[in-house]
Order: C-alpha cells, then sequence, then structure tokens
C-alpha cells in the first residue's frame, strides 16, 4: 500500500492505517521527543524497565524489569532484568544498555531530560549513580531527596526511562552526538514494532519487531500525515483508513450515527490552558498581573464546553488533571466581562490593547481562539488568532517568541510532580519548564515544588499540591480551562483500541482487524 501521494487503497487485512496531523514530530530519539505524536507512538517501539498497567496506569507493573529492590536509605533501586529480552537488532538488553539509554538523556539535554533531572542527575553527576550489579542486575541511585515511589513515577516517565541497544546506537554516533542525530529517524527497541520508515509531514510506518516478547497482532501500522480534519473523516467514513484523530466536535458526534463506524472516548491527562508571555515587551501589559487577573474572566468556559465541543470536553481550571492525586476540582471562574473591564480599567490597560494568540492550525484549537477573540474584545482586549503547525508553534513556544499561547500539557508519569515541576518551577539554571517560557519569575513558589516532590506523607503531599494549584489560580500568567479526553473514530472489524491517562494513541500491539 502506498504511504504517500494522494490515492489511498483500502486498507490490507494485516496493517492498521491511522489518519492524524503527524506535523508535530520533531525527533523520534526518546532523548529528545517530547510531542503527543511521537512520543505516543513510540510507547509501541520501546519499553522501560517498569510502565503504567495499561487498564490500571495508576499501578505500575514489570517491563524490561521483573522486579525491582529499594535500599534502605530509599535512595536508590536495584532492577532485576527479565531474562531473554532482546532488541530489534537481535542484541540481549543488559545492564549496561539501562545505564547508557539513561546516561544519554541527561548527557543530550534535550527537550524531556528535565524530567530525569527531578532525581538531581546532572552531565556532571550522573556516572556516579548508575552502576551494573551482575549480569542480570542493574542498580539506580540518586541525589534528590526524594524517596523511592517518586523514583519510580519518574522512571516509568515517557520517553527519557524507554531503553535502547546501546551497541546499535553507539555504531551510528557521529560527532559525539551519542546516536542522536540517526535515531531521528531510526528504532533501537525491544517494543512490538519498529521503526520502519519516517518521512516528515507525510507518514510514519511501524512494522512487527521479529524479536518481541509477544507479537503484536498485526504486521504494519501506517501513520499517515492528513492535515485537514474533513480528509481525516472522510478517509474513516469511506474504510480508506481505519482510525481516524482530532476530528474536532461537531464532526465526532455527526460520526456517532454514522454506520460502519464508532467514535470511541478514553480518559486523557491533557490540560487546555492559556499561556501569556510576561517577558513580551511588545505588549507591556501582558506582565501586569491585572491582565492575567483580567483574562481569567474573559473566558467562556462553559459555552466553549458545553456549546462549541459539544460536552466532550469538560471545565477544569487546575493545573493537575482529574485523575492525578491531589488534583482539585473548583471552578472559581466564569465569564464576567464587567469585573474584566474593572480590573483592566484600574490597572490603566487601555481598551484597545492588541494581542496575538498563537495556536495548532487543528481543531480544537482554532475554534476555541475565536472563542477567546470573541470574548476578550468585550472588554477591548483585541485578539489577533496565528494558527501555526504544531511543530512551528512550539518552536515558538520553547523560544518564548510568542506573546499568548492556547495549548495542551500532558502528564509524563502518573506523579503530580509531573504537573507542578513544569507550571510551578523556574530557577536560575534550571529546565526550560512552562513558568519559564511564560518567564514567571517564582523563586518561593520554586522552592514548595521541590518541597512537595520530597514530601513522603501521601496526605502531606497532596495538601501541598492544593497550595501550589491555588496559587496558579489566583495569580499567575496560566488561565487553566479545560480537561480533554482522547476521541478516536474506528472503523467496524477494527477490535482492541485501547487509550488510557497515560497515553494519547493506541496500544498497537493490542489492536486486530477481523472482517
Amino acid at each position: 500500500m502506498a504511504v504517500s501521494g494522494s490515492v489511498w487503497a483500502v486498507t490490507a487485512p494485516d496493517t492498521l492505517v491511522v489518519a492524524r496531523s503527524i506535523d508535530d514530530i520533531v525527533s523520534l530519539d526518546p532523548a529528545e521527543s517530547f510531542e503527543i505524536t511521537a512520543t505516543n507512538t513510540l510507547v509501541n517501539v520501546y519499553q522501560r524497565l517498569i510502565e503504567p498497567d495499561r487498564h490500571e496506569p495508576s499501578r505500575l507493573v514489570p517491563a524490561l524489569a521483573t522486579g525491582w529492590q529499594a535500599g534502605s536509605d530509599d535512595k536508590s533501586l536495584t532492577f532485576e532484568l527479565r531474562a531473554g529480552a532482546s532488541f530489534t537488532s537481535g542484541d540481549p538488553v543488559r545492564p549496561e544498555d539501562v545505564i547508557y539509554s539513561l546516561q544519554r538523556v541527561v548527557k543530550l539535554n534535550k527537550t524531556p531530560a528535565f524530567i530525569l533531572g527531578e532525581l538531581g542527575w546532572t552531565a556532571d553527576n550522573i556516572d556516579g549513580f548508575l552502576t551494573r550489579v551482575d549480569e542480570h542486575h542493574v542498580r539506580i541511585a540518586w541525589p534528590a531527596a526524594v524517596g523511592s515511589a517518586f523514583a519510580l513515577n519518574i522512571l516509568s516517565a515517557t520517553p527519557v526511562g524507554f531503553i535502547v541497544d546501546a551497541v546499535e546506537v553507539e555504531k551510528h554516533t557521529q560527532g559525539g552526538d551519542l546516536g542522536n542525530g540517526w535515531l531521528k529517524n531510526h528504532s533501537a527497541g525491544t517494543g512490538a514494532y519498529a521503526l520502519r520508515s519516517y518521512t516528515p509531514h507525510e507518514a510514519l510506518v511501524l512494522q512487527a519487531n521479529p524479536h518481541a516478547v509477544t507479537a503484536p497482532k498485526l504486521k504494519t501500522v501506517v501513520i499517515k500525515n492528513v492535515t485537514d480534519p474533513a480528509a481525516r473523516r472522510l478517509l474513516v467514513v469511506q474504510g480508506d483508513a481505519d482510525l481516524a484523530f482530532d476530528l474536532g466536535a461537531d464532526q465526532f458526534s455527526a460520526l456517532e450515527q454514522q454506520k460502519g463506524l464508532k467514535v470511541q472516548r478514553f480518559p486523557s491527562s491533557m490540560i487546555y490552558y492559556l499561556g501569556i508571555n510576561s517577558g513580551n515587551t511588545q505588549v507591556p501589559a501582558l506582565k501586569n498581573p491585572a491582565f492575567w487577573e483580567a483574562a481569567r474572566w474573559l473566558v467562556d468556559y462553559q459555552s466553549i464546553s458545553k456549546d462549541l465541543l459539544k460536552g466532550q470536553y469538560s471545565v477544569h481550571q487546575a493545573f493537575l488533571p482529574t485523575g492525578l492525586a491531589g488534583s482539585l476540582s473548583d471552578t472559581p471562574f466564569k465569564l464576567d466581562v464587567d469585573k474584566a473591564r474593572s480590573i483592566l480599567k484600574k490597572a490603566g490597560i487601555a481598551e484597545g490593547t492588541r494581542v496575538e494568540l498563537s495556536v495548532f492550525n487543528q481543531p480544537p484549537y482554532t475554534d476555541i481562539a475565536q472563542a477567546l477573540q470573541a470574548s476578550f474584545a468585550k472588554a477591548g482586549i483585541d485578539i489577533a488568532v496565528r494558527p501555526l503547525v504544531e511543530s512551528e508553534l512550539w518552536a515558538k513556544m520553547r523560544s518564548r517568541d510568542y506573546q499568548l499561547i492556547f495549548t495542551y500539557w500532558g502528564t509524563d508519569y502518573l506523579d503530580p510532580n509531573s504537573n507542578a515541576s513544569t507550571f510551578t518551577y523556574n530557577v536560575a539554571n534550571g529546565p526550560k519548564t512552562l513558568a519559564w517560557r511564560t518567564q514567571w519569575d517564582i523563586p518561593q513558589l520554586s522552592e514548595e515544588t521541590r518541597a512537595a516532590a520530597a514530601e513522603r506523607d501521601p496526605r502531606k503531599r497532596s495538601a501541598l499540591y492544593g497550595d501550589l494549584q491555588q496559587a496558579v489560580q489566583k495569580n499567575s500568567p496560566f488561565v487553566v480551562a479545560l480537561q480533554g479526553q482522547n476521541q478516536v473514530a474506528v472503523r467496524d472489524g477494527v477490535q482492541g483500541v485501547l487509550q488510557n491517562i497515560a497515553v494519547s494513541l493506541p496500544y498497537f500491539d493490542l489492536v486486530s482487524k477481523v472482517k
């Protein structure tokens, strides 16, 4: 079956064809990948020592490790590796591969490296904390003031917890890049699938891994780049695609009655927020906390959730999503134009202030952007909407080259620190968190965030995260508005589609097709 061009064939019985935009992909290297399509695809290509249970994701289960033991000081873990596990190359999984994989994430210091940094690892010190015990055991220790339960969550994170084939990757290392150039579009994992090919902005193709412990049910997975939501819908309706994502609320609602397919919905950790670049010098109002406060009262939360998004996204105003320990469920804000006007006037922020809002050029972002444009206009704030390809938007965000942005954040591991460490942590020479990207100066909150991560008492820890969420609600350049769910249009005959709060794409190895 062709994977590029405009002509589609009926999907083959041993092939799963997925229609979605893949323009967000920056890299397929686990040490660099940090976007939805890449990171969630890699779950099917690589394995971690431990991973969230697919049916009960709050519980961690063995993957490449069969067991583990915490050290007496609760600042180390010794893992026993699964016997017989091997990479797609046929190389066996060794303690050296585990050590190499974690070291290269930290030493390359790409976008997701901050996750492992939560354990206190740096490029200068990590070599001293990872040890081969024997042929089947590896010891992992850390200097940060956190316990083994927290460390297990970190090691279960995607993509930084994925274990790569050190021997194979080193064959492709150039100029000391630890194989980063090669792994951008190749794979070296132990998962059910291996990367067969990746053509940017066209298609990503997976093939069954002949060395997988459990063979996948389908031989091939093709993730085809289809940037137009209407085209994605047409492909799945016609049977030229088996699954279609990101169709928009209206299209998903219409497909509920469509013969030959169904819409499946799964829990999601995705929260959607308006980010304000408080350090942007082009619009002085953005650094004014009064603008942040007024913005909270200029979002028509209920209308966006119920009318625009057909109830498929819920109003949620805390940075921890429902389903994570310590998440707040209160929704203190609503559309109140008069209140917002009063706040802006008192702060001397003039009517007609013009601000640019950057969003993905995909649903539901463009629809939400138009709703924000309309409600902000009622208070005299003129929003110019700038739709961007997702990879371009991420680049602007990471370089802090934006004014307003409406986007999402999903948990990297199922611990409240996953979100707190990016929304309420920003220190000099530290990781480039969301707080850093909004240029929010928060030394006290940063200390409180570290204290919450180190707290071992579950009740006290939950209370600390409640305080951090309230701080963001009351006075921050973040306006958290919604929590989403994973939605996918599925052709009849496609079985085993499973997603959960830990992943935003299916576990492809479970998917099968019947006539």
